[in-house]
């Protein structure tokens, strides 16, 4: 069960940022079946099909530089309240998680987008407690 499914409001902005993040995160190999169905389920979860035409065209425009896209998209959020952050930083690690596994890659990738919002240990404490 995603932490989204708690039917937390999003902007348009908010669920552009989510969608940035878990696409780059699935980018890092290559996108595969189980990540689309990922992705489009959580657009459907969001009712953001125009959110995502538009994260598609920004990260397609240049996928090798996606990520560092996403993280100066990321800046335009740093007020946005810290439960979000955590909130949305989280279900990007259990959506990378949910096909069994998560790489060094993408965990390397979401804690530096932790590091960069302030909220590493916040990220890393609820990695920790759903492994014990």
């Amino acid at each position: 069960m995603s932490s989204l499914d708690k039917k937390i409001l999003f902007s348009s902005e908010e669920k552009k940022l989510l969608l940035i993040l878990k696409l780059v995160i699935f980018y890092y190999h290559t996108l595969d079946e189980n990540e689309i169905q990922i992705l489009n389920t959580t657009v459907q979860n969001l009712d953001a099909k125009e959110e995502f035409e538009w994260v598609k065209n920004f990260i397609n425009n240049d996928v090798s530089t996606g990520f560092e896209k996403a993280k100066e998209f990321l800046k335009k959020f740093d007020n946005l309240d810290i439960e979000k952050k955590i909130l949305i930083l989280n279900d990007v690690w259990e959506s990378a998680n949910k096909k069994g596994y998560i790489t060094e890659m993408e965990a390397t990738a979401l804690l530096k987008l932790a590091k960069d919002w302030k909220i590493e240990k916040e990220l890393l404490a609820l990695v920790r407690k759903k492994w014990q």
